[in-house]
């Protein structure tokens, strides 16, 4: 990918215009999907010439698999904090499910999720990333249900794995179908029978 140190046709005049641009992106692909996107919106919604999209991220697959990474760092930030603010297993549980809550709120959707459902039409790098992100969620949904089945604090039977692939597959679900209603509260209770786990 590009740097400001390469040389170029089109001077970075914009100082942080990476960092701009993703958020403008990210914003965009989460309310639209990947697909409905163009660097048009997002050169309108900055006030920047496509050019200047150009120059940091030459293709659009160079932007998506930006995006992928950049969320998939912040998600798991995220993870950390419940792993360090609380000790039981339910509470980080609950507040996973408030992560994709937040979101929802926001009128938006897991952005991991919305390019899952284009995936048949994304780069092989961004497959790649986006089931990268999914991975990296199993393994911490797995630990925290260890966590809570030996601490007796969550029933369920069957393997870990199959239990966190079912808790990611049922909220991202619960989400696209919310969305439609518009009702956070639809997600939420949808949610909380998924994470009831015998409790």
């Amino acid at each position: 990918m590009p740097t400001t140190s390469q040389t170029t046709t089109q001077p970075d005049i914009y100082p942080g215009t990476p960092t701009r641009i993703l958020d403008a992106a990210e914003q965009i692909v989460q309310a639209r999907g990947f697909n409905a996107f163009s660097y048009g919106d997002a050169a309108v919604e900055l006030g920047i010439t496509t050019a200047a999209l150009h120059y940091h991220y030459p293709r659009k697959t160079d932007l998506g698999k930006a995006l992928i990474t950049r969320y998939a760092s912040r998600f798991a930030a995220r993870l950390k904090v419940l792993d360090d603010s609380h000790d039981s297993a339910r509470a980080r549980l609950d507040g996973y499910v408030s992560i994709y809550a937040e979101v929802l709120a926001q009128g938006k959707m897991c952005l991991c999720g919305i390019l899952a459902a284009e995936y048949l039409t994304l780069s092989s790098d961004m497959q790649t990333a986006v089931r990268e992100f999914f991975e990296q969620n199993e393994v911490w949904l797995s630990r925290v249900l260890e966590q809570g089945k030996a601490d007796r604090s969550m029933n369920f039977t069957g393997e870990v794995g199959d239990i966190a692939r079912m808790i990611i597959s049922g909220l991202e679900g619960a989400m696209l179908v919310s969305m439609a209603y518009g009702d956070v509260e639809r997600f939420r209770k949808v949610a909380a029978s998924l994470t009831s786990l015998g409790n």
